[in-house]
């Protein structure tokens, strides 16, 4: 019932992720959400994103910012990042991960999507055909319609954890 939203892994952090062994595995695209996948909600690019992004390039790696945002945050944030991105994306629809593969010339089977929200970030990247991999958010403090949201998740994420025998 709720597996549309399950993600294919699940991770405490985007930081814990080891990227080399999916690069391995013949992914070459990842797509980023920002706000609480990569920063606290509406901060700048922190240094630890900014290694990473720069380390996951030199892996080999095509990166694209995926966000709901609209462009003057998503510009800022990619200044020292220097990524495709692409803002107001319209998750969970289709559309925005399809451009994003486009932009870096991937596909579904060699493309990863990384993101915090279930019911926008991975069910969209779930309804696209791509991996997705859910990260626990970054900061509590976030705008009322995403605590909402937050609600039902827990319930989904609950079933995703029991049904795969992972304690949290």
């Amino acid at each position: 019932m709720f597996q549309k939203f399950y993600p294919s892994e699940y991770y405490t952090s985007t930081y814990v992720i080891d990227f080399a062994e999916y690069y391995k595995k013949g992914y070459r695209g990842i797509l980023f959400d920002i706000d609480n996948t990569l920063v606290p909600h509406n901060a700048p690019a922190t240094e630890e994103a900014i290694r990473l992004i720069q380390k996951l390039k030199e892996i080999g790696f095509g990166i694209c910012l995926v966000s709901n945002n609209k462009e003057p945050r998503v510009a800022e944030f990619n200044k020292p990042l220097d990524v495709k991105y692409i803002y107001k994306a319209g998750k969970p629809k289709r559309a925005g991960y399809q451009k994003a593969m486009q932009l870096l010339g991937t596909d579904t089977t060699n493309t990863l999507f990384v993101g915090d929200q279930l019911f926008t970030d991975l069910w969209g990247a779930n309804n696209t055909g791509i991996t997705s991999l859910l990260v626990m958010p970054i900061d509590k403090k976030e705008e009322i319609q995403i605590v909402l949201k937050r609600i039902p998740e827990k319930w989904i994420l609950h079933s995703y954890l029991k049904k795969h025998q992972i304690v949290r």
